[in-house]
């Protein structure tokens, strides 16, 4: 099996007013792959507002990316990442793999897809706009839309209760079960593994 590099992109908002949101679930999920693989967040002395860490599974080198632009500037910690025309090392297109919360998909659900539109999240189209393209690989994590009369922008700001928190690092573990599975097996393999079951 050929094993390559990836540059796994997870949105969020940093600082812990944000965390344990719908919004952070892209942070969530590379918490989660840094757990499982001995990885280690680390900021870098210079350059791009972001943290990363470095892991390997089964022989395929991730890189996992938080940016700490918050969340509608995100294309501006990746941007530096990028491969560039000048012959600068860094990361194609077809190396990222943009993991994020999606209202549109009832809680709970994941899809995998190679590309797409960013879909009204200024979060992926700040890393689209930076890419120059909408081919850039990507999984959804389903987090539904408010019922209970809020807003979007809190409900997705909000913490989640206690009662949906179980649910919810189910839903976690299997986006970072779909990312190892990209990465190892494939798009068409994660896709057909991982968008039949709503979790």
């Amino acid at each position: 099996m050929q094993t390559r590099k990836h540059l796994i992109i997870g949105l969020g908002n940093p600082g812990r007013t944000y965390e344990r949101t719908r919004h952070n679930a892209g942070f969530d999920v590379l918490a989660l792959l840094a757990a499982r693989h001995g990885g280690t967040f680390r900021r870098p002395w210079r350059g791009p507002r972001c943290e990363t860490a470095r892991s390997d599974v089964r022989g395929h080198a991730l890189t996992l990316l938080r940016p700490l632009t918050f969340m509608n500037l995100s294309g501006e910690a990746v941007r530096p990442l990028l491969a560039r025309g000048d012959g600068r090392d860094g990361f194609a297109l077809d190396e990222l793999l943009l993991v994020y919360d999606d209202m549109d998909l009832p809680p709970g659900t994941l899809r995998v897809r190679p590309f797409g539109s960013a879909g009204g999240h200024r979060g992926v189209a700040s890393v689209l706009a930076a890419a120059g393209g909408l081919a850039v690989a990507r999984v959804r994590v389903g987090i539904g839309r408010p019922t209970d009369g809020l807003d979007a922008a809190e409900y997705v700001l909000r913490r989640l209760p206690a009662s949906e928190q179980a649910g919810w690092r189910a839903a976690l573990e299997r986006a970072a079960d779909a990312v190892e599975a990209v990465c190892v097996e494939g798009l068409d393999a994660a896709m057909d593994r991982f968008n039949r079951t709503a979790g």
